[in-house]
């Protein structure tokens, strides 16, 4: 029997709770990781947790604002006293608001930035102290969106704060790659999230989307999380802080398919 990918490794997912976390944290423990699932609600994360358990896996659930350091540090010391060690990092965790430029708060703001990349920066940091004390080398993978190239007028802090993350992940990587860590990026286009299948409820709102979408379809959580997967295993060893876009050619479309022609 072949070994698994991630046979003792310990993989922490933060926004595990649902999504593309969710995933993560389900393949992660296919591929034998000891999965720490990271998010705010008990409820769906412990769901999350007995999933993974009932088929086979190992995971615990830890509840973590990853805006708040006093939460990361205590998250992460949680889990060096379960499972020892740190060995993969998944900064999933990220939240979006959307509302005209001028209606943006300072509020808004705040909480998309504190998320999505203050709260990255915190876990990363926590993390790569366990892996550099332990003389461990380690991997950070970084959920960053297609957002970080594009833009849309209302999702101001949200497009903000991942072309944040990416400049963050080149940052981090030249910190840490000395130390053997390596971090990376992960850039989705439209993935087929609970939020999604509201968005996409019309026929107007999926035609729109699909004339931004070259290949034609919605990537799935699983989708994603298999890329993420791939970034954390040694077939990734190479890739030192890049950010790839699973995209389906949203990045690389000029302009909507009907114009085109």
């Amino acid at each position: 029997m072949s070994m698994k990918r991630f046979e003792g490794k310990v993989a922490i997912v933060t926004g595990a709770t649902r999504g593309i976390g969710a995933a993560c944290a389900r393949e992660f423990a296919k591929e034998g990781a000891r999965v720490v699932v990271v998010g705010r609600s008990v409820d769906l994360g412990e769901a999350v947790v007995g999933d993974i358990r009932r088929a086979g896996g190992d995971a615990i659930f830890i509840q973590c604002d990853v805006s708040k350091k006093a939460d990361v540090d205590a998250m992460i010391a949680h889990t060096v006293e379960h499972y020892g060690t740190i060995d993969i990092v998944v900064n999933n965790a990220g939240v979006n608001h959307s509302a005209n430029f001028f209606d943006t708060t300072e509020e808004d703001w705040d909480w998309v930035i504190g998320v999505d990349l203050k709260g990255t920066f915190l876990v990363s940091q926590a993390a790569a102290r366990v892996m550099v004390a332990q003389h461990k080398p380690g991997v950070i993978v970084n959920l960053s969106s297609v957002m970080a190239q594009l833009a849309l007028a209302d999702q101001i802090p949200y497009c903000a704060a991942k072309g944040g993350v990416t400049q963050l992940t080149k940052a981090m990587a030249l910190a840490l790659i000395p130390y053997g860590i390596r971090v990376n990026a992960v850039a989705p286009g439209p993935v087929m999230t609970k939020l999604m299948e509201r968005v996409v409820q019309t026929p107007e709102k999926i035609s729109v989307l699909m004339d931004r979408l070259p290949i034609g379809y919605i990537a799935s959580c699983e989708q994603i999380a298999r890329v993420v997967l791939f970034m954390a295993s040694d077939d990734a060893s190479y890739f030192v802080g890049q950010t790839v876009f699973p995209d389906g050619g949203r990045s690389i479309q000029g302009f909507p398919r009907h114009m085109e022609k």
